[in-house]
């Protein structure tokens, strides 16, 4: 392992042919006037390099989350293993904004968690592994015989756009009805989606009665094949009468005990700025706002005329007709104590106040 980080014939904007070596394993420190080159030995030709060497070794995937520079203008850099920078920024101000966003390390974290990360199952915490399609289909024949069953081919999950060119596509091919956003649409007449929303399309493979036989275990894995390719490896079955919950199987990542799967991890799977990986009860913000009712009431005695509520009595004239609106349009009545209102009858009141 070499010692020092050795650069010739750097050229990179205000260098002149420069060449030196700076210690590894060390803290160092480029100080000089200004334009007299730190920046573009640092950050255009150091850490250029570097992070032309650290892509490298990333997939094709992984590549096209990360802003890749330029090749720097040097003859030679020898013994710089692949880097990364934290750039100075100024301060943020968006409420999911932290250390890791605004330097843009999370980013590389991200892709580490999702290419070295091991998927669990919540339930039993085993490693998830691929289904094969026997495996599918000895978990769907699991089912109670006769069921009416749809496969289907989860083609787009929660993305924008209109897919008029896929729709057409996929009837080109032969196939007849299509899932959006939980309906069923028939291919020949499928609906106009708005750009601007996110959807969830998914492709009717078959169609089937479910019996213990031969003919559909053989019809069975035919359509899982085609959904496991017009998919990605993904495989969705339904119930045509509502007699079983949804049934989501995966050709990459499956729980062997349960069936719990899960698509492959990807980046955004980390991401608290992602519907895919933000959590769904704060929406990655890492905070819930909420009041505590009992903070604005004066007494529980009070009826509501009497000004139960702090601010909401008969002084403050525009609340208190507010108040007395909600309480006719709800039949709540307003000269008995609050503590004798129901909690329904309360929660109305308050609604009132949060908007």
């Amino acid at each position: 392992m070499k010692e020092f980080i050795e650069i010739k014939g750097a050229k990179t904007h205000n260098l002149k042919n420069i060449s030196l070596k700076i210690p590894k394993n060390k803290f160092c420190v480029i100080t000089g006037l200004s334009g007299s080159g730190k920046s573009s030995l640092a950050f255009d030709t150091i850490y250029a390099e570097g992070q032309r060497k650290y892509v490298e070794s990333l997939s094709a995937y992984a590549r096209q989350f990360l802003n890749l520079m330029d090749k720097p203008d040097v003859e030679l850099i020898e013994g710089l293993s692949p880097a990364i920078s934290i750039e100075q920024k100024s301060i943020s101000h968006n409420p999911r904004s932290t250390v890791g966003t605004i330097t843009e390390i999370y980013d590389y974290l991200r892709i580490l968690y999702a290419r070295l990360g091991n998927a669990q199952c919540p339930t039993h915490h085993t490693i998830l592994k691929a289904q094969s399609t026997k495996e599918i289909i000895e978990e769907i024949f699991k089912l109670p015989e006769e069921s009416k069953i749809q496969v289907l081919a989860p083609i787009v999950r929660n993305k924008k756009g209109e897919y008029k060119l896929l729709l057409e596509n996929l009837a080109r091919d032969g196939f007849t009805r299509i899932r959006i956003d939980g309906e069923n649409y028939e291919l020949s007449d499928p609906p106009e989606l708005n750009k601007n929303q996110k959807h969830n399309i998914e492709l009717t493979v078959d169609r089937l009665k479910l019996r213990h036989d031969d003919k559909t275990r053989i019809r069975l894995a035919d359509a899982i094949e085609v959904s496991v390719k017009k998919s990605n490896g993904t495989v969705s079955i339904i119930s045509m009468d509502n007699a079983f919950e949804p049934m989501i199987f995966s050709t990459q990542y499956s729980c062997p005990i349960c069936g719990y799967s899960i698509k492959e991890l990807e980046p955004r799977n980390f991401s608290f700025n992602n519907p895919n990986g933000a959590c769904p009860t704060c929406s990655g913000l890492g905070v819930l706002e909420d009041f505590d009712p009992n903070l604005f009431i004066n007494s529980e005695d009070l009826s509501l005329e009497d000004g139960a509520i702090i601010g909401w009595g008969p002084t403050s004239t525009f609340n208190y007709s507010l108040i007395e609106s909600v309480c006719k349009h709800f039949n709540i009545p307003m000269n008995v104590p609050y503590k004798d209102l129901t909690d329904e009858q309360k929660i109305f009141c308050f609604m009132e106040m949060a908007k």
